[in-house]
């Protein structure tokens, strides 16, 4: 039902200019495919934007309409604000009325891998799009994967089930009140979201896991978008928790190879935490930003969010979460060749490790323990070619590695691997190689695989040793089963 306070647009209508409604439409889906994004654009959206009926675009078309007008924002379009149409009752189109469907949720497909290819603080600072519409029925295909997605048999469910491998029983998911009115309940759902995603991740990896976990993301900002009665506080925990779990569920893009996913998640965590004011937020997601900025082979961008990250962490009281950012600067350092500032960055993460934990200490940052501090060390004389030391404090790191977490003992094995090798001790790096191997059973991460693969490519000019020869032998073979081992990247756990 259209208000008949709209207006019509214009501006829009100007840039048209001779064209169809129709042959505009197909302009737009043209420059959608440009960028890797999807919208069901056709002459009648043309003619409810032109009409005023849809006063701002969702996030898949915004970013298609800023793609095509280079330079123009939404209001040089003609679009209202977000912040002015955001909401239920703002809106000038009533969003259709939820209907339970019989069958099962079916997950959304992950978001786009087609991101901005930057991490400059201008496109942190914007929210990532997670096709959130502002007007829910632009996008018909969309609309229908939300609303089956939030909306199984009369409830919304952020189904822990849904993050499981191969399946959880029915006791493990939550289910959320089909209201619009979000409180502890969806909060506490949320959550346990966030707590699931990592448990499953310390003992499986990320590789199977990625795709299940967009699904709750996605009701979890649906639940920011619509709004909550109940306290601050509670307000807060949720702003907290969705952003935890855009962290969480990037980091699961970042551990598959998914490097554009991640950024993208990784953005949004960060304009969640500025809109929130959440300096614990902000500095996680900044952690994560240069680590992945790191990974991604942009040394100077890691040091520079790792620096916005201690700042923003300074007024929390926990020394250990500045050492970690301590540590993401020093892997930045090393990357630009930069020793000096590298080893003083090291030395200030092991004085402020060393001061202990502190009640202001994130639960996420239950991984950075002294086997992880080990392996950040390693990592760094590792990009800065001191293989003998990296393997040093490689050692270290596997043999401090709490057993429980799974990932981790395969992630510090490959690394020690690679070092071993570099440093040209064959033998013992082909016995490490095949630890790694073992633990490969159970965890899936293209990452670890693709250290294994960098240093079973250093390790081919000894394949005629015998210890060497069987561990390539049975690191190809597990290849040639279907196994991929990707590019040899640096690894290392973000904290999620």
């Amino acid at each position: 039902m259209v208000s008949t306070a709209a207006v019509p647009n214009l501006a829009f209508r100007r840039l048209r200019g001779q064209r169809s409604a129709g042959e505009f439409a197909a302009a737009v889906r043209r420059a959608a495919r440009e960028i890797g994004e999807q919208v069901a654009c056709d002459a009648r959206y043309i003619g409810r934007v032109e009409s005023g009926e849809i006063r701002c675009p969702n996030y898949a078309y915004e970013r298609v309409f800023l793609h095509m007008f280079p330079g123009a924002s939404l209001a040089d379009l003609g679009f209202s604000a977000r912040e002015s149409v955001r909401g239920r009752g703002a809106r000038v189109v009533s969003e259709p009325p939820p209907t339970a469907g019989p069958g099962p949720a079916t997950s959304a497909p992950p978001p786009s891998a087609s991101r901005p290819p930057s991490l400059s603080p201008s496109r942190l600072a914007r929210p990532a799009p997670l096709h959130r519409d502002t007007e829910t029925d632009d996008f018909p295909e969309e609309s229908d994967v939300l609303r089956r997605v939030f909306m199984t048999s009369g409830t919304t469910t952020v189904a822990a089930a849904s993050l499981g491998l191969g399946g959880a029983p029915a006791s493990a998911r939550v289910s959320l009140p089909t209201q619009r009115r979000v409180g502890e309940a969806e909060v506490n759902a949320v959550e346990k979201a966030v707590r699931q995603i990592r448990l499953l991740d310390d003992r499986h990896g990320a590789d199977g896991l990625y795709r299940r976990a967009a699904q709750p993301l996605r009701t979890a900002y649906e639940l920011l978008d619509a709004g909550t009665t109940a306290r601050r506080a509670t307000s807060d925990r949720l702003h907290a928790g969705a952003g935890e779990l855009a962290i969480s569920v990037g980091w699961l893009a970042h551990d598959s190879g998914r490097f554009d996913d991640a950024r993208s998640h990784y953005a949004e965590a960060l304009a969640t935490a500025r809109l929130a004011g959440d300096a614990g937020l902000e500095a996680h997601a900044f952690c994560n930003t240069s680590f992945l900025a790191r990974d991604a082979g942009r040394p100077r961008e890691a040091v520079r969010a790792a620096e916005a990250g201690q700042r923003a962490a300074r007024t929390l009281g926990s020394p250990r979460l500045l050492a970690l950012l301590a540590l993401r600067e020093a892997g930045g350092r090393a990357g630009l060749g930069d020793r000096t500032g590298s080893d003083r960055a090291i030395g200030r993460a092991r004085a402020a490790f060393d001061r202990g934990t502190a009640a202001g200490d994130p639960e996420w940052m239950s991984f950075f323990r002294e086997a992880e501090l080990e392996l950040l060390e390693a990592q760094c004389w590792s990009a800065l070619g001191d293989w003998s030391r990296a393997a040093r404090h490689g050692r270290r790191a596997t043999a401090l590695q709490d057993p429980h977490f799974t990932r981790n003992l395969a992630l510090y094995r490959a690394q020690l691997t690679g070092d071993l090798a570099r440093a040209g001790r064959a033998d013992e790096a082909a016995a490490t190689g095949h630890q790694v191997l073992d633990l490969l059973t159970r965890v899936q991460s293209s990452r670890i695989r693709g250290m294994l693969a960098g240093a079973a490519r250093v390790l081919e000019p000894r394949a005629g040793a015998g210890p060497v020869a069987a561990f390539l032998t049975r690191h190809q073979e597990s290849a040639l089963r279907g196994v991929p081992t990707g590019p040899g990247n640096p690894g290392g756990h973000p904290g999620r």
